[in-house]
């Protein structure tokens, strides 16, 4: 198999993964690009590595360089973090053997199916985050939750206390929830 074949075959399982599971799952298309860029740049720099003397040591460096890259513009969930790795991941089976074979063809394959069990299969959807500041500081656990499922109008699943200050009476947490089903004649009002 020829290297071109491989690094087409690493387009199309990107595409899948990209369009066909994290956009409809996620629908962030603010990160689409990214996923995209991420993938195809560690593709070609892998490449470049692979057919210098340099070889794959130093392509394998540069995965663990790159993954502990911290994104600071916002913080991500922990499955947009497995898609950037498996983004890397696909990358980097794609550029760094000059003479693939259906080995990388199989990872490769392995990578997304594994995304799209973990991520399509697992129960957890319609679970979503935020970091709330409460204009109360409330140090009991209970009332908090208590608070907070009142407040969101969901079930609280977990929550963790950022910072509670009682000089100016406010309480920053992380909250994950579940959204609560309402009726539509609810909603209609």
């Amino acid at each position: 198999m020829s290297p071109h074949l491989l690094q087409a075959i690493d387009l199309i399982a990107i595409c899948i993964l990209v369009f066909g599971l994290f956009l409809p799952r996620h629908r962030r298309p603010d990160l689409v690009v990214a996923f995209l860029t991420v993938n195809v740049g560690v593709m070609a720099v892998a490449t470049a590595l692979a057919s210098s003397t340099i070889g794959a040591g130093l392509g394998l460096g540069l995965f663990g360089v790159l993954s502990i890259i911290r994104l600071r513009s916002e913080e991500l969930a922990q499955s947009e973090i497995a898609y950037y790795f498996a983004a890397l991941t696909l990358g980097l089976l794609a550029g760094l053997n000059q003479s693939p074979g259906l080995r990388e063809v199989g990872l490769m394959a392995a990578v997304v199916i594994a995304v799209g069990i973990g991520d399509l299969l697992v129960p957890g959807r319609g679970t979503s985050s935020q970091e709330l500041l409460l204009d109360r500081a409330i140090t009991d656990q209970d009332t908090l939750v208590d608070h907070l499922a009142g407040l969101l109008g969901a079930e609280v699943l977990a929550v963790k206390v950022r910072r509670v200050d009682l000089v100016n009476d406010t309480t920053l947490v992380l909250v994950r929830h579940r959204e609560a089903h309402v009726p539509a004649r609810e909603v209609l009002r």
